[in-house]
Order: structure tokens, then sequence, then C-alpha cells
């Protein structure tokens, strides 16, 4: 069976994922992101690490490896959860501005609020890294933004994990011999978050290739349980001849919910392909040890994140290391049978 690496290892290949994402691939060069100005710091470094959903289990983790790593490296760290407000945000930049704060890592609930943020640590001349979701200088939407306004990011490469979660739902549809004339995809995200749709793009096409000629359907959420649930909910409603589903999303969130609205519909879990994202909601189904539509998940771990983006931001304020364009930790792919070996920690 498989076991999980130790810390240890986990961190060196960690690592050696930033390294190779900086080195070797084209669009991974470093940039200043607009730190050309800040001084690297001589005494006692202060971060700030500002996340969305702080409560979700994926960003306590995310919070636990950066208070780790923090520890670790004698920095001084501040978490705070903005919940889903954008207005939040923008007053708790400002705020660890004037706590003076060295350093701004964050995780926006609304990429709109881009530019303010920007432009906030420019002007305080404060170092500022996103973790997880994309921030554009110049603009609300990063997907429209050139490359030189991306601020510099940690976290996971979105298509390659949807082409992973693509590809597994290929073999659980063939594993389960469906007719895709009586199959339909449901691809449920928030529309606004860049990652989100890099994530559900590569799903897509990773599915498609695998198996062609099922309609997918986009079903638009906010990327929680409750939320998913009562969209694809209205979405099985208007497709009543619809025999198999197919379901996939941003998160596991989106997943959960799409599982729980078929299975309050009626339709049995073999007649359902789930495949999360995160794997902390995902293993309450399998937990449990009955028939769940939740068939797969990518294990996305939190903490590697969190504790990559404070040692990026440590050695950009101690020794004026350029910021990576963007690094990538690692992920699994795990199910009722191996989540456990795996590491996964249920919310």
């Amino acid at each position: 069976m498989f076991r999980p690496p130790s810390r240890a290892a986990a961190a060196a290949g960690l690592l050696l994922t930033l390294g190779l994402a900086t080195a070797c691939s084209t669009g991974q060069e470093s940039v200043k992101s607009g730190d050309a100005s800040v001084a690297p710091v001589s005494g006692k470094i202060s971060i700030t690490y500002l996340q969305k959903q702080g409560d979700q289990e994926y960003f306590v983790g995310e919070a636990a490896g950066a208070k780790a790593k923090a520890a670790e490296l004698g920095v001084d760290l501040k978490v705070v959860n903005l919940g889903n407000d954008a207005n939040k945000t923008i007053s708790e930049v400002q705020s660890a501005v004037a706590q003076k704060t060295n350093g701004v890592i964050i995780v926006v609930p609304d990429p709109a609020v881009g530019p303010q943020v920007v432009q906030t640590a420019r002007d305080a001349k404060v170092a500022l890294l996103t973790s997880d979701d994309q921030i554009c200088a110049s603009g609300p939407d990063p997907a429209a933004c050139s490359k030189d306004d991306l601020v510099s990011r940690i976290g996971f490469s979105g298509l390659q994990m949807g082409g992973e979660v693509g590809k597994r739902a290929g073999e659980e549809f063939k594993k389960a011999g469906w007719n895709p004339a009586e199959t339909r995809v449901i691809s449920a995200w928030k529309q606004d978050v860049t990652v989100c749709g890099d994530r559900v793009k590569g799903a897509k096409e990773a599915f498609a290739a695998a198996v062609p000629g099922v309609q997918n359907i986009d079903v638009a959420t906010d990327n929680t349980p409750t939320g998913a649930q009562d969209k694809i909910a209205a979405t099985v409603t208007a497709n009543p001849g619809v025999k198999n589903w197919v379901l996939w999303g941003c998160n596991d969130e989106n997943v959960q919910g799409g599982v729980t609205a078929l299975q309050n519909a009626g339709v049995s879990a073999d007649h359902v392909v789930g495949v999360g994202l995160g794997a902390y909601l995902a293993c309450k189904d399998w937990s449990g040890g009955k028939p769940t539509g939740m068939k797969a998940a990518l294990f996305i771990n939190g903490k590697d994140v969190g504790a990559l983006a404070v040692q990026t931001m440590y050695d950009k304020l101690k020794n004026s290391k350029d910021f990576p364009k963007e690094a990538f930790a690692p992920t699994t792919m795990v199910d009722a049978t191996t989540w456990q070996s795996a590491g996964v920690t249920c919310s």
C-alpha cells in the first residue's frame, strides 16, 4: 500500500517542484510584480496571511502549514480569515500596512479587488504575493490581464489539476459502461475565479479526449456545497431524461453539493461519477462505507502551499530573491481505498 513520504521528504520534493517550475517551463520566469522597491529586512520579519474562506478545511491546512514554516524561520505571522467579504479584503490589507507588516500573502475572495490590493501594497512598499487564486494589477479579471500585470502566485496548476480530474472521470465512465447519449456532465464553479476556470477547462479537455460525445452543462455556483446543491438540483430537474451524471468542479464543495442534489432527486450512486478536487469533503463520503456518487478526488494539500508561500516571501524579504511567476505544489488522486494512506484530513 502507498505510504506518504515523511514531512522532510515532502518539503524537499516541494522545493524541487518550485525549482523545476521556475527553471524548466516557459512563462515561469521570475517577476518582481511591483516589488522592486521593497527593501530587504535586516531584523525580525513580519508577514500577514489573508485568506478567503478561512474555516474551509483546505485553508485551515494552509494556515497550519504557513504557521509551521513561520515558526521554523523565526517569522512573526498573522493569519486573517476574510470569509467571502471583498470589502474586508481591502480594510485588512490597509490594516496590515498600518501595522507595519513587511509582506502580505493573500487569497482574495473576489479577484475584482486585485488592482486596489496591489496599489495599496505598492504605495506602502510592502511585498505582495498571492496564494491559490490569481489577481491582476491593472484590472478586475486576471484572465484578461497581461502576464506582466499578474501578481506572483503560489498554489497549484489549474489546468494540470483539471486534467487529472477529467482523466479519472473518463476512466470511471468507461468502467461503468455508460452510453454517452444517456449521460450528461455537470461542470460547476464560481465563474469569475480564474483558477476555477482553468480547472474546469482542463477537466473538460481531458474527459473529451477519453470519452467523446458526452454533452456538458456549465453550472455557475458560489463554490459552496449548499450553493452548488441548489443550482445543480435545478439543473437535474430541468433534464429529467438523463440516466447517468458525471460531476466535477472547482473544488470538493461543488461536487459534494452535486452528489447530494442527485441523491435527493432519487439518482442512485451507481449512476453518478463525481470526481472532487481537494478530497477533504470527499473522504467523509468514503469513511461511512456506504455507496456514494463521489468516486474519486484530487488531493491538494493546503499545508504545502502555506509553507511554500511563507518560504517564498521570507526569501524575498531576507535575501531580495525575486518571486517566481508561479510555483506549484504536487497533487495525488485518491479514492475510497487510498485516501487514508495518502494523508487526507477530513473536514
